[in-house]
């Protein structure tokens, strides 16, 4: 089969590959259908996550069909279409057990980081039962793929960890795919008002598109001043850190009113410096996590809603094997004002 493989900080490419096989009576082999490229393979080949190990095929979201099943899996078979959990879980463990499925034990995030990933044409899924769901009859593949990663992670880490509120003045600091996944999930809350933050017009003007009340464009104006001119000098309920660098979380802590939240949701590959000394006089909370995908059953019965429609996130389609193509479009997204890729075998 053919996959996208990492070959160390800046190198990938499409090789030839060994198809997987099963390994346990928990797994499935999973022919792919569609599956996109992530903010996270991004940070992966810029060398921001040292545990992926070069050889190993990229890639953690994904549609596909049930190609082969092991002996002790009971929810699937040959043949069934399933959304690809881009975490593993097995259900039993301890973390499990408090729908932490993001530390299972024999789990997490492993698909493109611990074993090889969707970004091929088979992947492995592990503890298959919970770590796959079935697709409703109809449903829209394209927009199935934003909820295997994307669009649960905005809603859990962005939205239920930072405590969007009805009424709340919220600041997204980053309107790439998570950063508007965030927007779109948040609408469920009804804050009173949406600010994004980007320095990219072609993405604000997306963002309005999506339900966003305000945007700032970062370069034309200074980002700190203006949320403090909308907020009448309080700053935002809650600040949602979308980028995974210093300067964005920065903004985020001088934004953030007393008594606010920030939610970390980016993916960090250098040190951020922490205003303790301003912050704890503020009484603001910091979060941030993985994601667990606890939320994946819920946003599933949201497909189709006009309003919160994860499809309208796609604007490039490519086929599988033009994958070398599809990471150059999404690496240079300002070049080409793209926000989800989707690859289709």
């Amino acid at each position: 089969m053919k996959a996208l493989v990492f070959r160390g900080p800046g190198q990938k490419e499409w090789v030839e590959k060994d198809r997987p096989t099963i390994l346990k009576p928990t797994d499935v082999i999973v022919k792919i259908s569609k599956t996109t490229i992530c903010g996270t393979d991004l940070h992966i080949l810029k060398g921001d996550v040292p545990t992926v190990a070069p050889g190993r095929t990229l890639g953690h979201e994904g549609v596909g069909i049930v190609e082969e099943v092991g002996d002790a899996v009971v929810n699937f078979k040959t043949g069934d279409t399933v959304l690809i959990s881009c975490v593993t879980s097995c259900g039993k463990c301890p973390n499990c057990k408090r729908h932490l499925y993001a530390h299972c034990d024999d789990g997490g995030w492993i698909l493109g980081h611990m074993i090889d990933g969707t970004q091929a044409e088979y992947v492995r899924i592990p503890h298959a039962d919970h770590s796959l769901h079935p697709i409703p009859a109809g449903a829209d593949e394209e927009a199935l793929v934003m909820l295997s990663d994307i669009l649960p992670t905005g809603f859990e880490i962005g939205v239920q960890y930072g405590h969007v509120k009805p009424g709340d003045t919220i600041a997204v600091v980053g309107a790439g795919p998570v950063g508007m996944s965030v927007l779109l999930t948040a609408q469920f809350l009804s804050p009173g008002r949406i600010i994004m933050i980007d320095m990219d017009p072609a993405r604000l003007e997306l963002a309005r598109q999506f339900g966003a009340t305000d945007t700032i464009q970062v370069g034309s104006e200074d980002v700190v001043a203006r949320v403090m001119e909308m907020t009448h000098g309080k700053g935002v309920d809650v600040a949602i850190e979308a980028v995974g660098v210093p300067a964005t979380f920065d903004t985020c802590q001088k934004i953030v009113a007393a008594g606010g939240n920030i939610a970390n949701v980016g993916v960090h590959g250098k040190p951020v410096e922490l205003h303790i000394e301003e912050l704890w006089i503020k009484n603001i909370n910091i979060s941030m996590g993985l994601v667990n995908t606890n939320t994946t059953p819920m946003l599933l019965k949201t497909l189709g809603n006009a309003r919160v429609d994860p499809a309208k996130l796609v604007t490039h389609r490519f086929k599988l094997d033009e994958m070398m193509t599809a990471y150059d479009v999404f690496a240079n997204a300002a070049r080409e004002k793209a926000m989800k890729v989707i690859l289709s075998a």
